[in-house]
């Protein structure tokens, strides 16, 4: 089994996912707000998208970590990295819980995953997947020098434009 690394920011903790992310996971994937990343869904569905979360760690050796506010310890969402089957490439992913949004903290987290991709996994490339109306996460993709790079269709989550991000040598 691949042991999760932690990863801290400034204000953040990046951490492996666990059964206590479980409730407050429920609540985002039952609101309108899990509308581009699969939801609304219920609290079964919500348990096997836990699930999946921690597995990709155990199948890819890399995913998506938990993320707390480190003063407080309150969970604020789930970014990272992300490569099921039938994705195009690896993607920078992030979901944000409604209380966390407008702080910074989505690019704050991408920022140190991604650094994670290049500096440690030794990627050279990377993208992200954000439904056309996300406007939000768009807004992120670009804020972190990712630009728009062709689109994709996913079976389940319909048409996505995909945003490549800068490469190594020239991140943020």
């Amino acid at each position: 089994m691949t042991q999760i690394p932690t990863l801290t920011t400034q204000r953040l903790t990046l951490r492996a996912p666990n059964a206590d992310d479980f409730a407050p996971l429920v609540d985002f994937y039952a609101s309108d707000r899990s509308q581009f990343v699969g939801g609304p869904m219920s609290a079964e569905l919500t348990w096997r998208a836990l699930a999946s979360e921690i597995g990709h760690w155990a199948l890819r050796g890399y995913g998506r970590w938990s993320v707390t506010v480190t003063d407080t310890s309150d969970f604020i969402g789930i970014i990272g990295l992300w490569a099921p089957h039938g994705w195009p490439e690896p993607e920078l992913g992030w979901d944000l819980m409604e209380n966390a949004t407008g702080k910074g903290y989505a690019t704050e987290a991408a920022l140190a995953a991604r650094n994670y991709a290049y500096n440690t996994l030794g990627w050279t490339t990377l993208t992200s997947l954000v439904k056309p109306e996300n406007t939000a996460s768009a807004a992120v993709a670009t804020r972190m020098g990712a630009q728009h790079d062709g689109d994709f269709t996913h079976e389940r989550h319909g048409f996505l434009n995909i945003y490549r991000h800068p490469a190594p040598e020239t991140q943020l």
